[in-house]
Order: structure tokens, then C-alpha cells, then sequence
């Protein structure tokens, strides 16, 4: 088959995101009063006694780091829950046997989940200006990062939704070692608040560079420097792209 099949990817595509029209409530709402808890909750309980984290207001400086936690589960859920249910529902085979190739396959349904997982995320940093004033000094960064990150964390997702053999199985990777990494990489803090040794510790948490990298595109400072961030992002995707291809070439629980 020459060329992609654009047909083919355009309908798993479609389908995915007519599954979150459905699903609207829980889809947007839920994040959208989540955020907006968190201001309550962290910007004025927190932030009435913290005025400014380098240099920044507090509530302004836990925007990216927000918008960081959003893109990663969201990312994850989208992508996990879109290959699972084919798996679980046994519909699976039709799309290995479809005449469409498995980076295609990979194409609609990462895509899919990013598109979702950056909606949402520009619809918290909306929600966000009605409460604090956000500057973006590098916007064209701020977009790279907020799409390489989704792409990169929905083929994550991805390869969850694989590896899971059930719901239970679904869930306890977002919730046990995303989640946690999330709050411990910066999100509502600098790492240079924190004593040694637990700022040397927090370097070996990937999240840090993510949220660093991002916070950096926003307010031009971040607890590490922003090529180390980007390569960061880079390298897991190339990991997971080539973990993804050794999935597909040898059906590892797709054809069993």
C-alpha cells in the first residue's frame, strides 16, 4: 500500500472524537472544575501566604504546571481507554485485518487523544486568566511543548492500553506513578525550594524537565534548563515509538 490511507485514519479519527462529544461532561467539564478547585484550594490558601515563586505570583506560577498535569492524564486516558475497549470488546481483530497499516493505526488513535488532551488544555489556560494574570513570553515554545507532550504521553497511554488485561490494570500506572510524579515534579512548586538532598532527588523525576520546560515558555525560568526539557520529551517519544513498533511486529497481547 502506497502512500497512508488517509480515508482509513480519518474515520478511527472521527470516531474517537465523536466518542468524546458523547462523553462531554466527563470529557471537559470534569478537568474544568478541577482546575478551578485548584485555584481555590492552591492559589488562595496557598498563595495568600506565598504571594511569589520566582518571581511570579503564585497562582500565575502553578498555571503551567496545571496545565502539565492535565496534558499527561488526560493523554493517558484518552490513548489507553481508545486501544483497550477494541481489545476488551474483541473488535480488535477487525482493525488488525483492515487494510491499514499498524503506524496508522497508531496515527488515529494517538492523534485522537491529543487533539482531546490539548483542548482540554488550552481550555484550563482560558480558564485560567479568569482568575490570574497569565503572560506567555515564548508562545511559539509553549506550543511545541504542549504538543510534543500530548503526542508523547497518548503513545504512552497507548502502550498502557496494550499492556492492560483489565481495568484494574488500567488504571494503576496513570494513578500510582503518573499522578505521584506529577505532584512531586514541581507542579505547585520550585525545586529549589526544597533542601538537599531532595532537590538532587527531584532531577530524577522525568516530570520535573516537562513542567520545567513548560513553566519556562510562560515566565522564561525553570528548575532546569530548557534543552534538557525538549530532550527529554524527544527521548521518550522515540522510546515509545520503537516500543510501539515492536508491539505491533510481534502482536505482544494484540493477537492473543
Amino acid at each position: 500500500m502506497s502512500g497512508f490511507n488517509l480515508p482509513g485514519i480519518w474515520a478511527i479519527y472521527r470516531t474517537e472524537m465523536a466518542r468524546t462529544r458523547r462523553t462531554i461532561l466527563q470529557s471537559v467539564a470534569t478537568p474544568v472544575i478541577t482546575t478551578v478547585l485548584y485555584f481555590i484550594v492552591f492559589g488562595s490558601a496557598i498563595g495568600s501566604r506565598m504571594h511569589q515563586v520566582a518571581g511570579v505570583s503564585y497562582g500565575a506560577f502553578i498555571v503551567p504546571g496545571l496545565i502539565m498535569l492535565t496534558l499527561l492524564t488526560q493523554g493517558i486516558s484518552n490513548a489507553s481507554i481508545a486501544i483497550y475497549f477494541p481489545k476488551f470488546t474483541r473488535t480488535i481483530f477487525e482493525i488488525l485485518s483492515a487494510p491499514i497499516s499498524s503506524m496508522e493505526v497508531v496515527l488515529a488513535y494517538v492523534g485522537a487523544a491529543a487533539t482531546k488532551a490539548i483542548l482540554i488544555g488550552l481550555i484550563i489556560l482560558v480558564t485560567a486568566t479568569f482568575f490570574v494574570p497569565v503572560q506567555i513570553m515564548h508562545p511559539a515554545w509553549m506550543i511545541a511543548f504542549l504538543v510534543l507532550t500530548a503526542l508523547t504521553f497518548s503513545l504512552f497511554g497507548f502502550l498502557i492500553g496494550i499492556w492492560a488485561d483489565s481495568f484494574e490494570q488500567l488504571a494503576v500506572i496513570p494513578s500510582l506513578v503518573v499522578t505521584p510524579l506529577t505532584f512531586l515534579g514541581g507542579a505547585f512548586y520550585s525545586i529549589d525550594m526544597l533542601p538537599q538532598p531532595w532537590r538532587t532527588v527531584s532531577l530524577f523525576n522525568p516530570v520535573v524537565y516537562l513542567v520545567s520546560g513548560f513553566r519556562w515558555s510562560f515566565y522564561g525560568s525553570g528548575d532546569v534548563g530548557v534543552a534538557a526539557s525538549l530532550i527529554f520529551v524527544i527521548t521518550f517519544m522515540v522510546c515509545c515509538l520503537a516500543l510501539l513498533s515492536w508491539v505491533f511486529r510481534t502482536g505482544y497481547r494484540l493477537k492473543s
